[in-house]
């Protein structure tokens, strides 16, 4: 362990290990999970609002390409998921990536993954919420029921829509979903100047599926389960019944945008894949974590990324990639060519698919927590375990209140912008990491570890070659103004290739690292700039709090 006044000082994997057997006799979570049980709560995550709702817009933008994205994507994620793996194994307990990084690279960096995962997991299930309550109120809209339209849309929606209606001067530049949002903030009841225009539905699921973790990792489990064999009914149910429509000629051009137009899919695409990270945030409730863990995520991730690039190919294959900007994808393609008993079935499906993916989601968040409170850096009833229900009950209901409230009042677009970035970090910082262990000998105590491939020719000669070549394109200038952050990928990657000859990396690790930056530079700016603004946050609470408590700190160990 380094100093104790350290910002990075580390913990040991045997005490990580020894407070979680302490915090076990006290008052323990319940470890109940099986391999089946793990690939079932990833698929959960995965194959949740990313298919059911964000594939559209990622399909619109790329095209019928974009299933080479998810292939791209799952190739990063499978780096990366080996990387989850080994330190799985080696350290079983909650908190993700957050207690990986304690032990790689100290304390500062350990509270900053965990501050990002915090809200990578909040505005994940925002979006997950808001996308649950489109699918609700178009499934009883199809039974001939309708809630007021000023309680299922977000007031800055309504506005926006209001507005542009006056500037229109009526509703014919209007598409229907604009109409019907300028109608509803029309009809709005009033308090003064205040209206009452709020997403009702995704506030309420929000609490229901709150209400539901709280009471227990068993009944979290089977409601899972039960969910994900609809779920992937369903998707194949799409496959299958949507193949027999697809137009080959819809997939000419298979890439109308380009290789830019395909990435500025990424944040869509990676949203759907950051749900394996969830599965690690149970390992103290896993009956024998080191052996399923590893085995779960290699699983879900092999699963989810087959039935992505099938579902985005019949997608686009069945309507034109230019029709797909839609919330509900798989409902419209099958309405589009008037098979609307289908569409009936989607939605319902979607319904239930989804709150599967919002409850794995509000499992994750509140382990977190709960880790980053064992150890000081957080107030201490984020630990507390409820003595019946064996859950963090405080964390629990704060991250309830936490995703339900801005659900109820904030638009899924700018969500969905907001979900990569700390995860990117994350997973990059996680990837380095093993780099880390296998360089002090830590890896000898892993029950996994990711297969070695000696890295130290392949990285330098794969630099020289890819930089060769984009030099000998003369785009470099250009491509480094418009993302500035490829110039940090590129000395990375020379930095990586340096230490790589030096030290013998192993391969996959440093691919993990690469291909997670690379998917970052693809991000807008604004995630960056709120992204930099919530870690600014964090490092307050940290500096005022977290340095002082830290169970690491002098006197408090």
């Amino acid at each position: 362990m380094t100093n104790n006044s350290s910002l990075f000082r580390k913990k040991s994997v045997d005490k990580i290990l020894h407070d979680a057997e302490q915090a076990d006799e006290k008052a323990g979570l319940a470890k109940v999970l099986g391999v089946r049980d793990l690939v079932s709560l990833g698929i959960a995550a995965i194959v949740g609002a990313g298919i059911f709702s964000t594939i559209g817009l990622a399909s619109f933008n790329g095209g019928p390409a974009v299933s080479l994205l998810f292939v791209f994507t799952a190739i990063a994620c499978v780096f990366t998921a080996l990387s989850y793996a080994q330190f799985a194994s080696t350290v079983p307990v909650s908190g993700s990536a957050y207690t990986y990084a304690y032990v790689s690279f100290g304390e500062l960096f350990a509270w900053i993954i965990g501050w990002a995962l915090i809200l990578e997991y909040a505005v994940s299930n925002m979006v997950v919420a808001i996308s649950w309550s489109e699918y609700f109120v178009s499934m009883l809209a199809g039974f001939g029921l309708h809630l007021p339209a000023y309680l299922t849309i977000d007031p800055g929606s309504a506005a926006e829509a209001y507005e542009k209606f006056q500037v229109a001067g009526g509703t014919g530049t209007l598409t229907v979903a604009e109409r019907e949002a300028a109608q509803a903030y029309q009809t709005a009841p009033q308090l003064g100047t205040f209206r009452l225009i709020l997403d009702l539905p995704a506030g309420l699921i929000t609490v229901l599926v709150t209400a539901l973790v709280y009471r227990g990792i068993r009944e979290s489990r089977t409601a899972s389960n039960i969910m994900v064999v609809l779920k992937i009914g369903v998707v194949l149910l799409v496959i299958f019944a949507g193949a027999f429509y697809v137009k080959p000629e819809n997939w000419i051009p298979f890439a109308p945008n380009g290789v830019k137009g395909v990435l500025s899919g990424v944040a869509a695409v990676f949203f759907a894949f950051i749900g394996f990270d969830s599965i690690s945030t149970t390992a103290e409730e896993c009956k024998n974590p080191q052996r399923d863990l590893p085995r779960a995520m290699i699983y879900c991730l092999l699963i989810c990324t087959v039935l992505y690039v099938f579902i985005t190919l019949v997608l686009t294959g069945m309507v034109n990639y230019q029709e797909l900007n839609v919330d509900d994808p798989l409902a419209f393609v099958f309405q589009r060519i008037g098979l609307d008993f289908m569409a009936g079935i989607i939605s319902v499906s979607a319904v239930i698919a989804i709150t599967s993916a919002l409850l794995v989601y509000q499992l994750g968040q509140p382990r977190i927590w709960m880790t980053m409170s064992r150890d000081g850096l957080l107030w201490k009833r984020f630990s507390r375990i409820h003595p019946k229900y064996k859950t963090p009950s405080f964390a629990t209901t704060v991250t309830g209140i936490v995703v339900a409230v801005p659900a109820l009042f904030f638009k899924m677009d700018f969500f969905v912008d907001l979900t990569s970035v700390g995860t990117f970090f994350a997973f990059i910082l996680v990837c380095a990491g093993v780099l880390y262990l296998d360089y002090t000998g830590i890896s000898k105590q892993s029950r996994f570890r990711v297969p070695y491939i000696n890295g130290q020719l392949v990285v330098g000669v794969f630099f020289i070659i890819a930089f060769g070549y984009t030099l000998s394109t003369g785009t470099l200038p250009e491509s480094i103004g418009v993302k500035p952050l490829l110039a940090f990928f590129w000395l990375t990657w020379l930095v990586l290739s340096v230490l790589a000859f030096r030290y013998k990396f192993s391969l996959l690790p440093v691919l993990g690292i690469l291909t997670n930056l690379y998917l970052m530079t693809e991000l807008g700016t604004s995630n960056w700039l709120i992204f930099v603004v919530w870690l600014v946050i964090g490092l307050v609470i940290y500096f005022s709090y977290g340095y002082r408590k830290s169970a690491l700190a002098e006197g408090n160990e």
